[in-house]
């Protein structure tokens, strides 16, 4: 064990290294304003309405929207079906960037 260290300390070292800043990076992209929410088709709903109806409530295209929809919910085709519950990504409402005062009471 001792002989593998000092042959490859370096590259281990660089493989510990570039996992962990990867796993940071990957962490930091998930972590933003996106929120999910779950909701129940409703009859004659289709993943384009749906996209329509909270177009307001998040940073995608509608399409991006439908795709990532998909994706995550396992659908294949774009059919869903009323009483399906499908999770979505929507913007939340953090005000991050309003400075917080403490005030004498």
């Amino acid at each position: 064990m001792k002989k593998i260290w000092q042959n490859n300390s370096y590259t281990i070292l660089l493989i510990a290294t570039s996992l962990i800043v990867s796993l940071v990076f990957a962490s930091g992209l998930k972590s933003g304003n996106e929120d999910y929410i779950t909701i129940t088709v409703q009859s004659g709903e289709s993943l384009w309405k749906i996209a329509d109806d909270f177009s307001n409530n998040h940073n995608l295209t509608n399409h991006e929207f439908v795709v990532w929809v998909e994706k995550e919910n396992g659908i294949t085709g774009g059919k869903i079906y009323a009483g399906d519950e499908l999770i979505i990504p929507i913007r939340t409402q953090h005000n991050d960037d309003t400075p917080q005062y403490a005030s004498i009471d």
